[in-house]
């Protein structure tokens, strides 16, 4: 059973979720907190099941954010910590809804920010990609959660 995959620039916002410590882990669940700390997610999982109530995961069925920052915490999908600091304190949510959801638009302001200030954008590129490759393989299944998203 493969996963759906989500939009690539999902991956950076999973960074950001890890590296500013959004992400409570406990025995079979996480709480995610969103970027402008708006919203909490929960993250479930039993045996290889994977569940979150994230409107990307609920509604379209890819893994979203939380659920990518949930797998790269349990080794499951690659995560590097150098890269993580890069992407501390972005309001995804902000630029998103700047970018009117158009994820790929987010990300390339990031990425011009970072090409500005001297950081290896093609070693983070190599890293996302590495990151999308390892969500195709993954072997886990994805249910829509019994929570709806918060509102």
């Amino acid at each position: 059973m493969s996963v759906k995959l989500p939009p690539i620039e999902k991956i950076h916002e999973a960074y950001s979720a890890v590296a500013d410590g959004r992400i409570v882990l406990k025995e079979n669940q996480a709480d995610v907190t969103s970027s402008d700390l708006a919203k909490t997610y929960l993250v479930t999982w039993k045996d290889e099941v994977y569940t979150s109530n994230d409107n990307a995961s609920y509604w379209q069925g890819y893994l979203g954010y939380p659920l990518i920052a949930v797998l790269m915490l349990q080794g499951k999908l690659s995560f590097d910590q150098e890269i993580a600091d890069y992407f501390k304190g972005i309001n995804w949510k902000k630029l998103n809804t700047e970018y009117k959801n158009k994820f790929s638009e987010a990300v390339k302001q990031i990425m011009t920010k970072f090409e500005a200030d001297g950081i290896d954008c093609d070693k983070i590129n190599t890293e996302i990609n590495k990151v999308y490759q390892e969500i195709g393989q993954l072997t886990i299944t994805t249910k829509r959660s019994a929570a709806r998203p918060p509102k």
